[in-house]
């Protein structure tokens, strides 16, 4: 969502720090460009002005000009204006009260509001907490039936169906069951409209008024830009938010509602929905986002990503036998089967530090994350014996194994090459006695085939 605002800053950046020795005037010229960027980023102009206000009394101090690098110093200034502008800290949800806590989700239709409410749902779920879903929407036509069937996905409960029932009847309905099969949490659909309408705020006011909800939740679409952050503030004014959820910031919108949604609403963004499973909910950090903006990369958010969904004792087991020097592919296809679990690859590659500087290459190797599948099929087309040996596959098993997965020998090819530049590499890091955080990864995140580290890149692209 923020690349073309990162590489127009990060390119602000470079020239500073070609500078050297910072003047007043360099500063000026900087202030002027990430103005620009900002504004293009569909950022609000109030949130612009204060935000170059605010870095500018600060980047022409004397302590700047006179440091030894002013443009890291103009860099750390502007990463705590982002990361004040986006809210400072991370604003978790707010459930201390007595059980059931009601959790009021709200938003347009469209915006994604129902799977965002299984997405919690879920994540409550983990959290060891027993949640009941019950969707308010009697107005979209099998919108109760989609999060039904959505409860039924993630194995969460949800309040039967009425057909006629009034939401005012159905909240109320929701709380009773609630509270008599000893729910932590009950998470509140409510229906939403193609745009803000009296009786929507109306429904929602009196609802809001009955369930007297800990989280009111707006559930709004990052691809809605200005509008988005318009949504915000008249839902704000007129039904009161505790907080906001974006979702779709894996698309290709500029950012700006992210960047001015706490500074015009004086409400924090609690999620980030980046996908269309329902697994994809993030906390929203605000230091952790501006980092990303600004080229630092996110490596605290990718180790909680890779705790959580990757199999540790796989992961153990199949690393020892890497540094061991007796890697498979049977090894290699269990950490592909990792590896999808992780989710999108290019969103993983974000947040790797400078990674914003080889953006060109990155989208010259045209990342395709159905490449698991391929090289996956291509191995489970493979004898036992033949993954245990991979130097007996020559030509006629090549052909055979291709045929198998439906893909052609040159694919085949390609997986064998890359299983051989991560075998070099591991008996390379035994030598060196190396043990990386992730050495068991398929080509590590700095392993060896000339394109990053990733197998991926060398194999196939869409």
């Amino acid at each position: 969502m923020f690349d073309t605002l990162a590489e127009k800053l990060g390119g602000v950046f470079d020239r500073l720090a070609r500078r050297g020795a910072l003047s007043e005037a360099d500063v000026d010229a900087a202030m002027r460009e990430i103005r620009i960027a900002l504004l293009e980023a569909d950022v609000a102009l109030p949130v612009v002005k204060d935000f170059v206000a605010k870095v500018k009394e600060q980047a022409v101090g004397q302590a700047v000009i006179k440091s030894v690098t002013p443009s890291q110093m103009v860099v750390k200034i502007v990463h705590d204006a982002l990361k004040e502008m986006l809210g400072g800290e991370n604003a978790a949800l707010d459930l201390a009260a007595v059980p059931p806590v009601p959790v009021l989700m709200v938003g347009l239709q469209g915006s994604g509001k129902t799977t965002t409410s299984a997405k919690l749902a879920l994540r409550l779920k983990k959290e060891k907490k027993k949640v009941l879903l019950a969707s308010l929407d009697i107005y979209r036509p099998a919108a109760q039936e989609q999060l039904a069937q959505l409860g039924r996905q993630i194995g969460v409960s949800t309040l039967p169906v009425i057909i006629g029932e009034k939401p005012k009847a159905i909240a109320q309905r929701a709380m009773t069951e609630g509270r008599t099969g000893n729910y932590d949490v009950v998470i509140l659909d409510t229906a939403g409209r193609l745009h803000i309408d009296l009786d929507m705020m109306g429904e929602v006011a009196e609802i809001r008024a009955l369930v007297q909800p800990k989280e009111t939740l707006l559930v709004v679409d990052a691809l809605a830009g200005q509008d988005a952050v318009n949504i915000a503030r008249e839902f704000n004014d007129k039904i009161g938010v505790t907080g906001i959820i974006l979702t779709r910031i894996d698309g290709d919108s500029r950012g700006g509602a992210a960047l001015s949604m706490r500074a015009v609403t004086g409400r924090p963004i609690k999620f980030l929905g980046a996908g269309e499973k329902v697994e994809a909910l993030e906390p929203f950090h605000p230091d952790r986002l501006a980092g990303r903006i600004l080229g630092m990369g996110d490596v605290v958010s990718l180790v909680e990503t890779a705790a959580e969904k990757m199999d540790k004792d796989e992961a153990e087991r199949v690393a020892k036998r890497m540094m061991d020097g007796r890697f498979d592919l049977n090894d290699m296809l269990s950490q592909l089967r990792q590896m999808q679990k992780m989710g999108d690859l290019k969103g993983l590659l974000g947040m790797l530090p400078g990674i914003g500087k080889f953006k060109a290459q990155l989208d010259a190797a045209k990342i395709d994350n159905k490449v698991f599948k391929r090289q996956e099929a291509i191995i489970l087309s493979m004898t036992p014996r033949e993954r245990r040996n991979p130097d007996i596959i020559k030509a006629a098993r090549k052909k055979r194994i291709a045929a198998g997965c439906g893909l052609s020998v040159q694919d085949v090819n390609k997986l064998l090459k890359q299983y051989e530049q991560i075998a070099d590499m591991m008996k390379k890091m035994k030598k060196m006695g190396h043990r990386g955080l992730f050495g068991g990864l398929p080509g590590g995140f700095g392993g060896g085939n000339g394109t990053g580290g990733f197998p991926p890149f060398g194999g196939f692209s869409s």
